[in-house]
């Protein structure tokens, strides 16, 4: 598995008819070995093709409404689009055969190409984008209770349990005969064309384990997405050549989402009572697009078109990646959303650091869901020292004393932590840092032994689980397993043997007792038992908003939390990580939050199956409840931790909740192309002709006008006005007024601020941010409530004050021509513009070597790293980009090398580690001095790669016959805007960077970079 999570390596796009062509590359790449690519095709999919082909009708579905893919129509517009594929392959005089045909939710292929053949390939008629297929990550009882789903009156009872919907759940697979998807009968038949693929004779050829299954009316179907996967990355000896589940996480992710209802649930012998999926009587469809070491981009856009076509109602995707760049499912979600499918995705496990939200979370077309916790978990003790035979005084293992050593008697203490394990009697106790292993890392001895002893391991570096295993491995009893903060969530394992999950304070104390005792500390560990604990906590790994570059601020990330600690749900006997023999786990993650709201939505479409996807999120959205606390357990959470809020159900026959929301904020295909016109304009082919079109025809390209169920504005220079649509989605009359919270520091107004709506009316009001105090920079949140016959629709609020609004980047082509920039400003006073560049592309060649350890280190130099020194002195904006096409070498094709920079100090600057090499450093006003540029040598192949890195040093102010400033505003005046206009000559061939950097005469307000590619 890749050492973090993978980034995507390119954008895609979101309006495929009228996609942008790949772009050229500055230098011609070089051939080399070939690598696996997704080809985006500029023609329209089935879902959104409406005509123009001759002989062929329009395909395109009613918006809201199911594709038929039987139609004659259909197949006969898919059958030439894939002819186009191949025939597009041919002309480009490219040999290779297409992989994953995808037709349906997005026009791609899958194919492996040298460098040279992938940028030739990008410049054919009809094709929009080549891009890398890259490997995405998976993100990883009383949760029915605990949302408030079946108790009386609430939905269950009332007959919303999800019979008649389909889940499809694209993740590692499914094990079939696990008792969750038993058909319990009295569901209703479905179509059984979906095959059932277990057990075929190739798949047993591989893994012996793996038998024949017939599907039914819970477990409807399942199919093998991995096609990408096996031909490039292979099975180990454990993986199934079939939908098989051998990791668990796809068992765990579908019983959540629909598991059946009251199933009795057991791990390792000891019973934990029952468990059921949020929506019980809903059907199951299982795409496995997961392999042991990640998905490829290509097999889940595949498996994301192929349930598009199997007539599924919601998709469960618990899976994404490091960086918000738009990817194949991305635009295959769209597609998706537009045939009125229902998706929840996980927000990711990178918190709880701000901007940590990667694809496909960043968009606003799906469900991003963070993971909080629910009020029940399973607890342990860990008893260090002796205890007199009379210790009646002892703490009874049910969570008291957690996070603190308490007395039992004698010189022992008890600490109470996460366990579903056996216990283990008292023995003696050791330190693994004592005996060589502090991480207890299964392919480092333990000198001395720890034979028969409970050992104490530090968390990080290798998965929990894996250190259970190497303490099992050498003879040890059981394992006590400490965190590296007090931060950090108590988490539930299938660990191989007894084992208690404690706080970092609570390892110290037990390494402090162990220093003191010597060889006499002694250990006992009691079973994992059910126990209450303090529910709605953000867990600290839930990634967190708002979204960074290349993504869009302006979209409130995530939507809404869900349970996602220690969630008890199926497992796989077979698993890749963890104790086998075992059909229940208890894992923690948002991939674990995510399939509870993919639940929810089956009961939604239940009950309204005319609902579009985007009135159903608002439902979720506008229903939620704000009672929730950051990981710290006290601070009040805010929209970038849980989005609307945790979600909340209610009873189907009560006003207020999500199946009666009373208001709904709608969005449609059209509102999410004009929407990338803010954020992503680069995905057209002409972004000002196609932008000014869906403008002219009302859509709004301003990303903090998206019709959803907040309301982000990242730049809020001294005044912003917003709209918003609200739509009665109800049988009564509503009459609402808006009640504003607003941020600390600013005034929010809402205009209309009453309104009445009959059934399917709508109407649009504006909401108004002024900053009046606020630091500028600074994030402040609030909210805006609609109240009136007895609901209340809120949706969360986060802005941010700048004092000046200007565009980000600007990109333009020859060697000379002028721009312009339009700004906003958030201040009254003196207002000037210098332009510095524009500046050429200075190489830097070098060579570098496999590092062995795969482990960055400046010492690393000549074995595995490559450093150059660059002075920096003078310069205000400095960039450096790496990509595979600047490798050579007979590894060059796979070649992973990572770049980091140090500043003049020796500290650590500035760092990029994307998935393969397409690394990406730049810097803004970096201190004068001498940096070092460190080319790292991840994964080579063990061979010698040879590079060609492009940098850019941006200094001036800009002389005569390169950047200028022609005419700007020299005052500035909150709330009012202005224009600067440029120009440039003599860019040489290649491209070139220049910056205008914003000044009110005594400080900087912000830049613009200003690309020319010549």
């Amino acid at each position: 598995m890749h050492r973090r999570a993978i980034a995507m390596a390119a954008a895609s796009a979101t309006a495929v008819g009228m996609l942008a062509t790949m772009a050229p590359a500055t230098a011609a790449p070089k051939e080399g070995a070939e690598k696996p690519y997704v080809v985006i095709m500029a023609a329209e999919p089935a879902l959104a093709y409406d005509g123009g082909v001759s002989g062929i009708p329009a395909t395109q579905p009613a918006p809201g409404k199911k594709i038929n893919p039987r139609a004659a129509n259909v197949k006969k517009y898919r059958a030439h689009l894939e002819k186009k594929q191949r025939e597009t392959l041919s002309a480009s005089g490219i040999k290779a055969e297409p992989r994953n045909q995808i037709t349906l939710a997005v026009n791609a292929f899958a194919v492996s190409l040298t460098p040279t053949e992938a940028q030739k390939l990008s410049l054919a008629k009809g094709v929009a984008q080549v891009q890398e297929d890259v490997l995405k990550q998976k993100q990883t009882d009383v949760s029915p209770t605990f949302l408030g789903l079946d108790g009386k009156k609430e939905a269950w009872a009332t007959g919303y349990t999800g019979k008649g919907v389909v889940v499809g759940v694209i993740d590692s697979g499914i094990w079939p005969e696990h008792p969750s998807f038993a058909d319990p009968g009295g569901l209703p038949a479905h179509d059984q064309t979906v095959p059932c693929e277990f057990g075929d004779a190739d798949a047993q050829a591989h893994n012996p384990l793996d038998k024949p299954f017939t599907c039914q009316n819970k477990l409807i179907g399942a199919r093998d997405m991995t096609a990408t996967y096996k031909e490039l990355t292979g099975l180990t000896d454990q993986e199934y050549d079939s939908a098989r589940d051998s990791d668990g996480h796809g068992t765990h992710t579908a019983s959540t989402a629909a598991g059946n209802r009251d199933v009795e649930a057991a791990i390792f012998g000891i019973d934990r009572g029952t468990v059921s999926g949020v929506a019980p009587e809903a059907g199951i469809i299982a795409y496995k697009g997961l392999g042991a070491l990640g998905g490829y981009s290509s097999d889940l856009a595949a498996a994301i078109d192929q349930a598009v076509e199997d007539g599924v109602d919601v998709i469960n995707y618990s899976i994404g990646s490091a960086s918000p760049a738009l990817g194949p499912d991305d635009l295959a979600f769209l597609f998706a959303a537009q045939a009125g499918v229902f998706v929840a995705t996980s927000a990711g496990n990178a918190g709880p650091g701000a901007s940590t939200i990667g694809s496909p979370a960043a968009v606003p077309w799906l469900t991003t869901v963070g993971a909080s916790t629910h009020n029940r978990t399973f607890e342990a003790t860990a008893t260090v020292g002796a205890a007199p035979s009379d210790s009646g005084d002892a703490t009874d293992g049910k969570g008291k004393g957690k996070g603190k050593g308490k007395p039992k008697g004698g010189n022992a203490q008890t600490f109470t932590g996460a366990s579903v394990t056996e216990g283990v009697s008292t023995t003696r106790l050791v330190d693994a840092e004592d005996h060589g292993n502090p991480l207890c890392l299964t392919d480092v001895d333990f000198t001395p032994s720890v034979a028969g002893a409970v050992v104490l391991c530090a968390r990080g570096e290798n998965a929990r689980v894996d250190k259970s295993k190497a303490v099992w491995e050498q003879g040890g009893a059981g394992m006590i397993l400490y965190n590296q903060t007090d931060a950090q969530a108590l988490v539930t394992d299938n660990h191989f043997l007894p084992s208690v999950h404690i706080t970092y304070s609570d390892g110290i104390a037990i390494k402090a007792y162990i220093d003191s005792a010597g060889e006499g500390a002694t250990a006992s560990l009691t079973q994992g038992e059910k126990a209450e604990t303090q529910g709605d906590v953000m867990a600290d790994f839930s990634s967190r908003g708002p979204v960074g570059s290349p993504g869009d601020p302006n979209i409130i990330r995530p939507d809404v939390t869900a349970p996602g600690v220690n969630i008890l749900a199926g497992n796989t006997p077979t698993p890749e990580t963890g104790r086998p023999g075992q059909l229940f786990q208890s894992i923690s993650g948002t991939s674990m939050s995510s399939p509870h709201v993919a639940g929810l939505y089956a009961l939604l479409k239940q009950a309204h199956p005319d609902w579009s996807s985007a009135v159903a999120k608002s439902a979720v959205m506008t229903t939620a409840r704000q009672d929730v606390v950051k990981e710290d357990g006290k601070t009040p959470a805010d929209p970038f931790d849980f989005g609307a809020g945790h979600v909340d159900p209610g009873q189907p026959s009560k006003r207020g909740s999500i199946f009666d929301p009373g208001i709904a904020f709608d969005a449609g295909f059209n509102e999410y192309l004009a929407y990338a016109c803010g954020p992503y304009p680069f995905i057209f082919s002409n972004p000002a002709a196609t932008c000014a079109s869906l403008e002219a025809a009302g859509f709004s390209t301003d990303p903090s006008n998206l019709n959803i169920a907040s309301i982000g504005i990242a730049e809020v220079a001294g005044t912003r006005t917003v709209e918003r649509t609200i739509t009665n989605v109800s049988t009564r009359r509503l009459d609402l007024k808006a009640h504003v919270d607003s941020p600390a520091g600013y005034a929010v107004s809402v205009s209309p601020a009453r309104v009445t709506l009959r059934p399917g009316e709508d109407a649009t009001v504006e909401v108004t941010v002024t900053n009046q105090s606020a630091n500028l920079g600074e994030w402040r949140f609030g909210s805006v409530t609609w109240k009136g016959t007895g609901y209340d629709a809120r949706i969360p609020v986060a802005v941010a004050g700048t004092a000046l609004k200007a565009p980000g980047t600007v990109s333009h082509t020859g060697a000379s021509g002028s721009g312009s920039a339009q700004i906003d400003f958030g201040y009254t006073g003196p207002f000037s513009v210098q332009a510095f560049g524009l500046a050429k592309d200075t190489p830097l060649a070098g060579s570098v070597g496999q590092d062995p350890g795969s482990v960055f280190s400046p010492s690393d130099v000549g074995n595995g790293a490559t450093v150059h020194p660059v002075d920096l002195t003078g310069v205000e904006f400095w960039r450096m980009t790496l990509n595979q096409s600047d490798l050579t070498g007979p590894t060059a094709g796979q070649a992973d090398l990572d770049v980091y920079v140090y500043g003049p100090d020796g500290a650590l600057v500035a760092d990029s580690g994307a998935g393969a090499t397409n690394e990406l450093i730049e810097l803004v006003d970096p201190a004068p001095g001498v940096y070092q540029v460190y080319v790292h040598g991840w994964a080579t192949g063990n061979q010698t790669v040879d590079y060609t890195a492009h940098t850019w040093s941006v200094t001036g102010p800009a002389d005569t016959g390169t950047l200028q400033v022609t005419a700007a505003p020299e005052t500035a005046t909150i709330g009012q805007g202005g224009t600067v206009e440029y120009s440039w000559s003599g860019a040489e061939p290649g491209t070139e960077f220049g910056v205008l950097l914003y000044s009110n005469g005594s400080s900087e307000l912000g830049r613009t970079l200003v690309t020319v590619d010549n």
